[in-house]
Formats: structure tokens, sequence, C-alpha cells
């Protein structure tokens, strides 16, 4: 028995398969949750202000 060959782009059929084939959302990928980050850069930002100011009072 052969199998008919379906292009790469297209969902084979199922039986009983009723349902459209749908397009996933694309992956964020880093800019997926883009408040973290931001609190990432805010929070190395206070180290290192907090590290000079350190430094000027231990002066």
């Amino acid at each position: 028995m052969t199998h008919i060959l379906v292009p790469p782009t297209e969902t084979p059929p199922a039986e009983g398969s009723t349902a459209e084939a749908h397009q996933e959302r694309a992956d964020g990928g880093m800019w997926e949750h883009p408040g973290w980050w931001a609190w990432t850069i805010v929070i190395g930002a206070a180290l290192v202000a907090g590290y000079f100011v350190a430094r000027i009072w231990g002066l």
C-alpha cells in the first residue's frame, strides 16, 4: 500500500479530524519578558552605584 506524500507546509489528513491547521505564535526569545530584563539592568546599575558610594564613604 502506498502512502500519499504531503508537502511539508500542510497538515496530513487524519481520520475523524475536523480541525484546521493553525499558525503558532512566534517565540519571543529573550524579549518574551522585557520587565525581567529591565529589573536586571536596574539592579546591576544600583550595585555599581553602591560600590562607588561605599568607596566615597570609605575615604
